[in-house]
């Protein structure tokens, strides 16, 4: 009988997908990301692994997972065994640095941006840049570690307090202005659109997590929209190209030209909360479907 295991860390954010499997007669074996413990010696695992693994662990003090799991999913993989995104995907979640490159390979737009790793090299990198910027730690999640700077007066004033993350690098990223403020997010499930949001902050901050315990100053509301045509076609490409199963590519309509500039890439892809009222459906059954189908194909789901 085909056996599922789910790796993941955030203690709270898949219940309503445990749920759903739960429901579905589906069982699975949970491998916690912060208390790690494999041989390299074993012969059996699961046919198949469903990767959770968050970039952001490490501000939830679980930072020790995160390399842990790259090196799991390598050896996973090296076993023939199959992983709901595996290690390309995973590459890609903890690198702002390879989803833009990934982005730029698809003919997608992207913000103009410089990569420094030490504080000293601020002011002078942003010379080439415009003001204003959004600087980020390289591996992020949740908006964690983003400061915005008006002035190269004002990053020069502020540089020591860069957040460089668990990989020390950054971005110097010039900010895209829209119209009125919003983002969106195109969910992607197996090469195909899920749903698209729209993402308006109300508050300050850059945490925009749809997630049903995530709390935010940035107060974001969402809707459920078409996404931009543009935005659609390169969302897919994106998962495609970049070996991802599931995830939330993002977007800001850049009211200067009226295109999609892509930012970000959530390889995890929290569903968004009450998704029933939001978006027509529970795409948390939808994703549990697309598991059975997987495992289907293994042998018989116990």
């Amino acid at each position: 009988m085909a056996r599922l295991a789910i790796l993941y860390e955030h203690p709270h954010w898949f219940k309503p997908l445990f749920e759903e499997l739960h429901r579905a007669g589906v069982a699975f074996e949970e491998w916690h990301a912060g208390a790690l413990a494999y041989d390299l010696e074993e012969s059996e695992y699961p046919d198949l692994v469903l990767n959770r693994m968050s970039p952001s662990a490490v501000w939830r003090g679980h930072g020790h997972g995160q390399f842990a799991v790259r090196d799991l999913l390598s050896v996973l993989e090296e076993r023939r065994v199959a992983v709901v995104n595996g290690s390309r995907a995973y590459e890609l979640e903890v690198s702002k640095v390879r989803q833009l490159d990934l982005f730029r390979r698809v003919g997608a737009r992207v913000p103009r941006t410089k990569v420094i790793n030490s504080a000293s090299l601020a002011a002078g990198t942003a010379e080439a840049l415009n003001f204003p910027l959004l600087v980020k730690p390289n591996c992020g999640g949740a908006g964690s570690g983003i400061q915005r700077f008006d002035s190269s007066r004002d990053l020069a004033a502020r540089a020591a307090t860069i957040d460089f993350g668990c990989d020390h690098t950054a971005l110097l990223q010039e900010h895209i202005p829209s119209r009125d403020g919003a983002c969106y997010r195109v969910e992607v499930l197996d090469g195909q659109v899920l749903y698209c949001l729209r993402i308006q902050r109300e508050g300050s901050g850059y945490n925009l997590c749809p997630a049903d315990v995530c709390q935010s100053s940035a107060k974001p509301t969402f809707t459920r929209v078409e996404p931009h045509p543009d935005a659609a076609v390169t969302a897919v490409s994106i998962a495609r190209r970049g070996g991802l199963d599931v995830c939330g590519v993002e977007y800001i309509i850049d009211h200067r030209s009226g295109e999609p500039v892509f930012y970000d890439l959530n390889a995890l892809s929290n569903f968004v909360a009450g998704a029933e009222q939001v978006v027509g459906f529970n795409p948390h059954r939808v994703f549990v479907e697309y598991l059975m189908r997987r495992l289907s194909g293994m042998g018989r789901i116990r």
